[in-house]
C-alpha cells in the first residue's frame, strides 16, 4: 500500500483514498518567469535592474543626449616675436643696404600677440597719426623701417602680410628676393619676416587661452 504526504494508508497508487493527497514526490515548482532584460540608453550595455552595472546610470532619469558632445577646439593665438638679426643685417649693408644704420648692441626679444584681424608693421609717427600695432620706432629704432611698412593679416587659412611700398622693401626666410608691393603673400608658422635694417619677425602659432 502508498502512502500519501498526510500519512495516510492508501490501496490507490496516485490519490489517496482518506484525503485525496498526491501520492509519490512532490512536483517540482514551477520556473520563475524570466526577468526582463532591457538596454542602458548611457552606454549599451544589458540592464534588469534601476541602475547600470556597467557605466552606473540611472534609468529614472532623463537618457543622456546624443550624439555626444565634442569640446570646440581651442583657439589659436599667432605671435610676433621682433629680435635684432644679426645675419640679416651683414646682407642688409653687404647688397648696399642702409648702412648708415647701426646694429644695435642691445635689443631685448619682444613677444607681441595678434589682437585682431591686422596689424601695421612700422614707426609711430604722430604728425602722421600713424600707431602701429608692431611698432619698430621704439628705441633703439630700426630706421630702416619705413612708417607703414607693411601690414600683417589673419585669415582663415592663416597670416599673410604685404609690403605697403617700403623704402627698403620685406623678404622672407633669408631670401634675397623682396616682396612685390601691394601683394598678400601667406606665412606658415616659423616664417621670419625681415624688414628695415636689421629687424626680423618670426611668427608663431601657439593655442589660445
Amino acid at each position: 500500500m502508498a502512502i500519501c504526504a498526510e500519512g495516510h494508508t492508501s490501496t490507490a497508487e496516485d490519490y489517496c483514498d482518506v484525503c485525496g493527497a498526491p501520492i509519490g514526490s512532490p512536483s517540482a515548482p514551477a520556473a520563475p518567469p524570466p526577468v526582463a532584460t532591457k538596454t542602458c540608453p548611457a552606454c549599451g550595455a544589458s540592464v534588469s535592474g534601476r541602475f547600470c552595472e556597467t557605466c552606473g546610470h540611472d534609468s529614472a532619469l532623463p537618457a543622456p543626449a546624443t550624439p555626444v558632445q565634442t569640446p570646440a577646439p581651442a583657439a589659436v593665438t599667432w605671435t610676433a616675436v621682433v629680435r635684432a638679426d644679426r645675419g640679416f643685417y651683414d646682407r642688409v649693408v653687404a647688397r648696399g643696404g642702409p648702412d648708415s644704420v647701426d646694429f644695435p648692441q642691445f635689443f631685448p626679444e619682444r613677444r607681441i600677440a595678434m589682437q585682431g584681424d591686422t596689424a601695421l608693421i612700422g614707426r609711430h609717427n604722430r604728425d602722421q597719426g600713424v600707431t602701429p600695432e608692431i611698432d619698430l620706432g621704439l628705441q633703439p629704432a630700426d630706421r630702416g623701417v619705413s612708417t607703414q611698412h607693411a601690414v600683417l593679416r589673419i585669415r582663415d587659412g592663416g597670416p599673410t602680410v604685404t609690403d605697403l611700398g617700403s623704402t627698403n622693401g620685406t623678404s622672407l626666410n633669408d631670401s634675397e628676393d623682396l616682396l612685390a608691393e601691394g601683394v598678400e603673400t601667406p606665412l606658415a608658422d616659423g616664417d621670419r619676416i625681415h624688414v628695415g635694417a636689421w629687424t626680423t619677425i618670426t611668427i608663431t602659432r601657439e593655442p589660445g587661452q
